[in-house]
């Protein structure tokens, strides 16, 4: 199975297979969640001290928050050139 990295911003990165939901932190409920999962430990910020625009459920029950739309990740989990293998960005650092 190749393992594909999806760009969530500001050089983050998850590993798209992982990825449940893409989801827009507007609602009350996103908003439960996020402070459920901050409760539990399984909160990653990846915001990079921005606005949370798109929150992240991965299948081990993390939350990741992204400074970017949720549109805008959801368009790069469906274009191949968004969804990157990891044996491209092995060779890039060689």
């Amino acid at each position: 199975m190749e393992v594909k990295l999806l760009n969530i911003g500001f050089g983050n990165t998850v590993i798209a297979n992982r990825v449940i939901a893409i989801v827009s932190p507007a609602s009350a409920p996103m908003k439960r969640l996020k402070e459920d999962a901050r409760q539990a430990n399984k909160l990653i910020d990846a915001t990079m001290g921005r606005r949370t625009r798109a929150i992240i459920v991965t299948d081990s029950d993390h939350i990741i928050l992204s400074g970017v739309q949720a549109e805008t990740i959801a368009q790069r989990l469906l274009t191949e050139g968004g969804v990157r293998d990891v044996n491209l960005l092995k060779q890039a650092k060689d």
